[in-house]
């Protein structure tokens, strides 16, 4: 039998075994042929999405099934603490290679936070195991510096909202740098859009 794990606007998340459901949910606001057109395109982007980061060397769930007629997406339980949990300036230098990697595809995550990324450890010899990135829901595909610099401020926020370690931003921006070439563009852009927030 399924357990219910989480629920969110968007979709609810069911734990069966070693894999996980996640179903998107119908909006009552929606006409029904509206609703069901745009939870058939989400499931099958955030598949793809999923699959496209693990292909450019981002630990992300298995995909074992989509099934668009239900709006589902079977996929891989990965066992671990939340990042929010256990971050420290290493785990932080880690996840901004990763991001580097995932920019570098053209992969915008959109709701990166460290609430989305699990520290797995596994037997793969990995230093302090591996970092999945989870939750691709509000993800697409996008090269531009702005799309990436939001991504980047949302985790910026989190560092700061969640662990208030000043030290976290800049371990993040040495991995980045390490695997994506434009990284300095983008977190130049980082900066102008908090100073837009300050401003507002």
């Amino acid at each position: 039998m399924n357990q219910q794990i989480a629920a969110g606007a968007e979709a609810v998340i069911e734990r069966s075994g070693g894999r996980i459901i996640k179903r998107r949910v119908s909006k009552n606001y929606r006409t029904p042929e509206l609703d069901t057109r745009i939870r058939v395109s989400r499931t099958r982007s955030e598949a793809k999405l999923i699959s496209e980061a693990r292909r450019c060397g981002v630990p992300t769930p298995i995909i074992y099934d989509v099934d668009t007629a239900e709006h589902t997406i079977t996929m891989e339980f990965i066992e671990g603490p939340r990042m929010k949990d256990v971050l420290d300036p290493n785990m932080s230098e880690r996840i901004g290679e990763l991001v580097g990697r995932l920019h570098g595809c053209g992969i915008i995550h959109g709701d990166l936070t460290t609430s989305n990324l699990i520290l797995h450890s596994d037997d793969g010899g990995d230093s302090g195991g591996r970092i999945y990135f989870i939750d691709f829901g509000l993800g697409y595909f996008e090269k531009n510096v702005e799309a990436q610099g939001v991504d980047v401020h949302v985790l910026f926020q989190t560092f700061v909202s969640t662990h208030g370690d000043p030290g976290l931003e800049e371990a993040f921006s040495r991995g980045y740098r390490r695997t994506f070439a434009d990284a300095d563009q983008v977190l130049t852009r980082v900066r102008e859009i908090e100073a837009r927030g300050r401003y507002l």
